[in-house]
């Protein structure tokens, strides 16, 4: 079986942010035809979107996976339905997001998937914690990691300690 290197950011701001991102990964780690290479430290950073919300913890796993990437999503979006998620606000509130940010090297544009995620490159919280696994990535369409770093706040994206 072919095996893709993926990564998911995953986010949360609600009902204990935490806790919701451990669940996640917990679930993501029994996914079928996959394995949990590496998971990033835990980082909070302001909301994108209303600003009337709390603080999210974000974080990016490393799987390598047998699934095509619909039916990662697939799994991805049972384990937000499974942890609570409602999508009622566009950026708002959430107890989990996951998103898929990079499936191998494909660059896929679907009705209901975008890959690499369409703002992962500008986006810090998400930026900072694939560095921290992955310091060498290449992001299909948008360059070296390191390039996309420096153009983000460092300062907006606190690692949190001991995670």
């Amino acid at each position: 079986m072919s095996m893709t290197d993926a990564y998911i950011g995953l986010g949360s701001n609600l009902n204990g942010p935490a806790d919701q991102l451990h669940t996640a990964i917990k679930s993501l780690q029994q996914l079928p035809a996959t394995t949990l290479m590496r998971t990033s430290s835990l980082y909070r950073t302001r909301p994108v979107g209303p600003e009337d919300q709390p603080d999210y913890i974000n974080a990016v796993t490393w799987i390598k996976t047998g699934l095509s990437a619909s039916d990662l999503l697939d799994h991805m979006q049972a384990i937000e339905d499974s942890q609570g998620r409602t999508r009622h606000i566009h950026w708002g509130p959430r107890t989990l997001d996951l998103d898929l940010l990079l499936f191998g090297e494909s660059i896929i544009h679907d009705v209901d998937l975008n890959v690499p995620h369409p703002e992962m490159h500008k986006r810090g919280f998400v930026l900072y914690p694939l560095y921290e696994i992955s310091p060498e990535i290449i992001i299909p369409g948008f360059g070296p990691i390191m390039e996309l770093l420096q153009n983000t706040n460092p300062d907006e994206v606190q690692k949190l300690p001991g995670s």
